[in-house]
């Protein structure tokens, strides 16, 4: 069983379809972590509304390209096109991260997602749900990767949201690794 990452992404009422991407997760992987859902600004998007972004780690013996086709198929199911443009609002984006350790192309699946390094809003929540965890290709861990992130114009902040009944998030948290990004 490998540790699996994904990033969650919605901006086509994100609540409603973060909560059933949850609760699909849960009910064909097992237990999950959660990261705290965070607004976002669209980054390459123009006139589009805000994202809310997580990410969820949980253990699975799926192939990468399992995986892979798993998220697809979810996301078509809450009304995503197959050959939608890159840049467009959607109601669920799911995005396989990481699986194991694996490195390169398995599947057709490129691993691990280069946004890990490049986007805030995969970085900074992966980086609060697995600190110490390290980056398959470089080695370094998640926490020392945000810390060094350069920000630039990218901002995001965390949200109320609950799912099951428990708090994921709430809007005054303060996370640990905040600290280095003031």
């Amino acid at each position: 069983m490998n540790l699996v990452t994904v990033s969650l992404g919605s901006n086509i009422h994100p609540t409603r379809h973060i909560r059933c991407c949850l609760d699909a997760l849960a009910d064909t992987f097992g237990p999950l972590q959660i990261s705290r859902v965070f607004e976002s600004e669209p980054v390459g998007f123009a006139d589009s509304r805000n994202f809310y972004n997580l990410v969820v780690a949980f253990h699975s013996a799926w192939t990468p390209g399992e995986l892979q086709a798993w998220g697809k198929q979810l996301e078509i199911e809450h009304g995503r096109l197959p050959d939608i443009a890159k840049f467009s609002p959607r109601a669920l984006d799911i995005d396989l991260l990481t699986v194991g350790s694996l490195c390169g192309t398995v599947d057709d699946v490129a691993l691990p997602r280069s946004e890990i390094t490049h986007n805030a809003f995969v970085l900074q929540p992966l980086a609060e749900l697995l600190p110490e965890q390290r980056h398959p290709s470089c080695g370094t861990p998640y926490a020392a990767l945000w810390s060094a992130f350069e920000l630039g114009s990218q901002r995001l902040w965390a949200v109320d949201f609950s799912w099951r009944g428990r708090w994921i998030s709430q809007a005054d948290e303060q996370p640990l690794l905040a600290a280095a990004r003031r």
